[in-house]
């Protein structure tokens, strides 16, 4: 099923909290350790207890790879007629960080988290990076205690959220479109700011942007980078890598 993994001795509730935490995973672990291990931050340690032993920083490695192969297949399956341009924009965007944190805090992961007294106190459960790692990491247990089934099966409940959300909380449109045209090999978006008008206090910026082989597009905004967003998404638009409701 997977290599050994070493697992702390942590104490955790196993209270109608941590079953319910199983109960949103879809999955009763037979080795609850692991599922300790997914959710200890290596702020809890002490002693001479390794961070790479016997906290979740290992499972993240392997879970960011589970989630990786469990959306492309899941792309491949649903998208047959995308090209790899297409995909890999989907791609990008449903397994960056911003992913996992927006399903992290989807299925309430933070309160579950074990942390340091001083990660706790500085708001360590509502951190993007320790709620992304701790998602990760969740996945590895899932894939190393039920196999691939389990973990896909939770990625599938999970992520079908983010594939319906039309607010684009994953990625950026200049993000977007920069995948989007170093997958098809066409290089970097060039941006010019190409106009200015309005009051110092209330400006207004029109930026151009220029990809290789492709007509240019325009947007206009009250900042330079709002400005810029416009103009990477009316030209995903245009493209049809993005719909309007992107």
């Amino acid at each position: 099923m997977g290599p050994h993994f070493q697992v702390g001795r942590l104490s955790r509730d196993r209270s109608n909290k941590g079953r319910a935490l199983e109960a949103r995973l879809g999955h009763v672990f037979a080795n609850k350790s692991l599922l300790d291990l997914a959710l200890s931050h290596p702020s809890a340690l002490t002693g001479a207890q390794s961070p790479a032993l016997f906290s979740n920083q290992r499972l993240e490695f392997l879970g960011d790879r589970v989630l990786g192969l469990a959306v492309a297949e899941w792309l491949l399956r649903e998208y047959p007629k995308a090209e790899e341009g297409e995909l890999a924009v989907r791609y990008n965007a449903l397994v960056r960080r911003e992913a996992c944190v927006a399903i992290a805090k989807r299925i309430g992961l933070g309160p579950h988290l074990l942390l340091g007294p001083g990660e706790e106190r500085a708001g360590g459960r509502q951190k993007a990076a320790i709620l992304a790692d701790a998602c990760e990491a969740v996945i590895a247990a899932l894939y190393l205690d039920g196999g691939l089934e389990a973990a896909t099966r939770f990625i599938a409940t999970e992520w079908a959220y983010l594939v319906a959300t039309p607010t684009r909380v994953l990625s950026d449109a200049k993000t977007a479109l920069q995948e989007w045209t170093q997958g098809l090999g066409r290089g970097v978006p060039i941006y010019k700011e190409i106009g200015r008008s309005g009051p110092d206090h209330a400006p207004a910026f029109e930026v151009q942007i220029e990809v290789k082989g492709l007509p240019a597009a325009t947007g206009s905004g009250s900042s330079k980078r709002q400005a810029e967003q416009a103009a990477a998404r009316a030209m995903l638009i245009r493209e049809r890598v993005w719909t309007e409701n992107d």
